[in-house]
């Protein structure tokens, strides 16, 4: 069945910019912040660090000064900014147990709509005071937090279980990709414009890309009006064996299962690492090694893009090892998973020890970040292959648990390098890694390809 117009590959392709979107709506507030607070209320800084020498000169440049400032500090800034994850990790199991009940088509819809009419009310609630600002933010969350599960859900109906990896790769991308554009397109607003268009121009596009949503897709392809006989026989049939017709959901054996604390554990590492990397590098790389790579957008892109590239290759990589080659789904899993967490570790690492050398900072944050990609064609999916009916609370239950590392991991990073010692970042550096590691290991030893028997109706075990 032809993957060119096909009905399941326009469902990807409508997801792809439902998360490009949903990304640019989750980042657009810390580049707009800066333009929203009164220059003598920035972040305040720690003691710089006199290792290396300056390597670059801040550049006084002319800003559109129209919109509103505030007087927010630091630490009200920082409860701004983390509101988010707040909302977030609330509605993940609901989210993935809703998308069980009524579909994933509807929680997703709603989910980026309701998130794009609260960005919308932004500058409004930020006129009103910080506490209805912190409250849309947690808003924004509570309707983010179901649309990954929502996603994995419709998947389960959905992906072929030879395509997974490249249908997923091509959805989930769009978050990556959302990021890369987001971030120095925000920053140009705010420099041409005014700060409150950041949040108008991506909510619009939200509530936009809603209506084509609501139009084009359907939660099966047994729903879909224009899918075509042959597609539609050719989905059904390789998910024939797989799928559940229980009506309740089997808590008790799903969280007894080993392969599901798997994914839950390599998940969380991962985060640990990735929010590791791209929250404190760059503070890393302003204080310790004296260059400030916000002062580039295009620096500040290029992690994103090389693992926006990364996921989609990997995807196409991953499928045609298990169609063409013949390797077995656990397999696939795994090994993309260990150069997914691995890597970015070593690099993490090597980091700590590059001396005042910012090129190769740059250098290391690009590479750990694009191996990260591989990640989505291993635990990421995997839900996907031991329990796809339930992959939507699946996810719901492995990604609050990643949420974690988002809200304490650059807290305790903070409380390790009050002196920003180079010491004091290496043990950082070190803490990262060795969580990471830990999580790549557990996942070889315990992950499984394999449909698990509390996942299908009468406990029938098949073998992907």
């Amino acid at each position: 069945v032809p993957a060119c117009c096909s009905a399941r590959y326009n469902l990807a392709l409508l997801a792809f910019f439902g998360f490009f979107l949903l990304y640019a709506l989750r980042v657009n507030l810390s580049v707009a912040l800066v333009d929203m607070v009164e220059p003598n209320t920035t972040l305040a800084k720690n003691t710089t660090s006199n290792v290396c020498p300056e390597h670059s000169s801040t550049i006084n440049v002319p800003r559109n000064t129209t919109g509103e400032k505030y007087p927010w500090d630091a630490d009200t800034q920082g409860w701004i900014l983390g509101s988010f994850f707040y909302g977030y990790i609330i509605t993940q199991i609901p989210g993935g147990y809703l998308a069980s009940r009524i579909g994933g088509k509807l929680l997703l819809g709603f989910g980026i709509f309701g998130t794009s009419v609260f960005t919308l009310l932004t500058p409004l609630a930020a006129n009103l005071g910080v506490g209805y600002l912190i409250a849309v933010r947690a808003l924004e969350g509570l309707g983010e937090g179901v649309t990954f599960p929502a996603m994995h859900s419709m998947w389960s109906s959905w992906a072929p279980p030879l395509e997974r990896s490249k249908l997923l790769s091509i959805s989930y991308a769009g978050a990556q990709l959302g990021t890369v554009v987001s971030l120095p397109l925000s920053g140009l607003i705010c420099y041409y414009m005014n700060w409150v268009y950041v949040f108008y121009i991506f909510g619009a596009l939200g509530v936009l890309w809603f209506f084509f949503w609501m139009w084009l897709v359907s939660d099966t392809p047994e729903a879909h009006r224009r899918i075509s006989h042959a597609e539609r026989e050719y989905i059904l049939s390789s998910l024939k064996d797989q799928l559940s017709t229980q009506k309740s959901v089997p808590w008790r054996p799903m969280l007894e299962s080993l392969p599901l604390w798997a994914i839950v554990v390599a998940h969380f590492s991962y985060n640990w690492t990735f929010y590791t990397l791209l929250t404190l590098l760059p503070t890393y790389m302003k204080e310790i090694l004296r260059f400030d790579a916000q002062e580039n957008g295009f620096l500040s892109a290029l992690p994103y893009f090389g693992c926006w590239l990364c996921i989609i290759l990997s995807g196409h990589i991953a499928d045609y090892l298990r169609e063409k080659e013949n390797f077995s789904t656990v397999c696939v899993r795994k090994c993309f998973t260990l150069i997914g967490m691995i890597g970015p570790a070593v690099f993490l690492v090597a980091a700590g020890f590059i001396g005042c050398n910012y090129a190769l900072a740059v250098a290391f944050l690009t590479i750990s970040t694009t191996l990260g990609g591989f990640c989505t064609s291993g635990y990421s999916i995997n839900h996907l292959d031991i329990a796809p009916s339930y992959a939507g609370i699946l996810l719901g239950i492995t990604n609050s648990f990643a949420t974690i590392p988002g809200m304490v991991g650059p807290v305790i990073a903070k409380n390790l390098t009050h002196n920003n010692t180079v010491g004091e970042w290496q043990t950082v550096f070190y803490i990262a890694a060795s969580i990471n590691l830990f999580g790549a290991i557990f996942f070889a030893f315990f992950a499984s390809g394999e449909v698990q028997d509390w996942a299908v109706s009468g406990y029938h075990l098949h073998r992907s």
